[in-house]
């Protein structure tokens, strides 16, 4: 993939963003992974089968959708050398959730201006995945906060490294992997054993993007509030916090958004009905309000533009 057509990839992304009447790979990926899921809870039984199935799925869907991508791009390129490019630049838009994770978003922040906390909740509930019906204003902006620091993580600097590294197929496949620990990377007593290797996979494929994605988070905080306490603070908050998150990669977005905004996330968050422990992210004890999902949406689109513009030059130079 070259940087014109990342470029035109990103731009792509953030003017139409992801129509639901389009055909969409990561809708297929989800359709996929819910029928391997329900095959194999009728076929297999024991810790061991289901641990073996769980090592298939993961590595055996990203690969197929790599050379699937990879497929499609050659036979398109073969019939016309600009038509493989307009399918790879496609295909690639697809990996890219800026404009997504935006809309829902600024959606949350509607709701939560307008006083309507019954729409707020149904709208955050779109993009998170703990319980949502009774949560305060605060916890909806905490939900939300949290929510666009990950995202931007996952979203938009982890496929736009795939892309730099591998094109539209390695990054197709990186969005299969991360479909597939959204879906059934969980803790919980149904994914234990089928889910593992997918979560395990997901955090080695996100152990580099989201680094990279926290330092640009803090960058990018500088660039939106011209405050330098608050660049310092992301960096301080980054480093003293960004580890005590049980994922190893999760916490370093997060904390760098705590840091910057000046507030603490994390704490207790409800998973149907059961309570789960976060731990507490950043400084200061001042409650979050609707304006920190303004600054934090900022910074989120900072950070894009920063690591669209890193990506499109390290492809130019090379």
């Amino acid at each position: 993939m070259t940087g014109s057509e990342l470029l035109l990839a990103a731009s792509i992304d953030a003017m139409v963003g992801d129509p639901r009447w389009l055909p969409h790979p990561v809708r297929g990926m989800g359709c996929a992974i819910t029928w391997c899921d329900e095959l194999v809870r009728r076929k297999c039984r024991s810790p061991g089968a289901l641990r073996t199935a769980s090592l298939s799925l993961a590595v055996g869907l990203p690969l197929f959708v790599y050379l699937l991508g990879h497929w499609v791009i050659d036979i398109a390129g073969s019939m016309s050398g600009w038509f493989g490019s307009v399918v790879a630049i496609g295909l690639a838009s697809t990996t890219l959730a800026g404009r997504d994770l935006w809309d829902h978003v600024q959606a949350v922040n509607e709701q939560l201006e307008q006083g309507h906390l019954p729409g707020a909740r149904q709208a955050v509930g779109m993009i998170v995945g703990r319980d949502t019906e009774r949560l305060s204003e605060d916890e909806i902006v905490r939900a939300t906060v949290e929510t666009v620091a990950e995202s931007t993580a996952d979203g938009m600097i982890a496929p736009l490294f795939y892309l730099v590294i591998g094109g539209a197929p390695l990054a197709l496949a990186y969005k299969a992997i991360n479909t597939l620990d959204s879906m059934i990377g969980h803790q919980d007593e149904r994914h234990f054993d089928f889910g593992w290797a997918s979560a395990r996979l997901d955090d080695v494929a996100n152990w580099i993007p989201s680094r990279l994605s926290a330092i640009l988070l803090v960058i990018a905080t500088g660039v939106v509030t011209r405050n330098a306490a608050r660049v310092i603070s992301g960096w301080r908050v980054l480093y003293r916090d960004g580890g005590k998150h049980p994922s190893p990669n999760s916490g370093r977005p997060e904390a760098a958004m705590a840091g910057s905004l000046g507030v603490q996330l994390g704490g207790t968050n409800y998973y149907d009905g059961v309570p789960h422990e976060r731990p507490i992210m950043g400084t200061g004890g001042r409650q979050l309000v609707p304006r920190d999902i303004g600054v934090a949406s900022r910074i989120m689109v900072v950070t894009c533009f920063l690591g669209v513009i890193l990506a499109v030059g390290i492809l130019w130079l090379v």
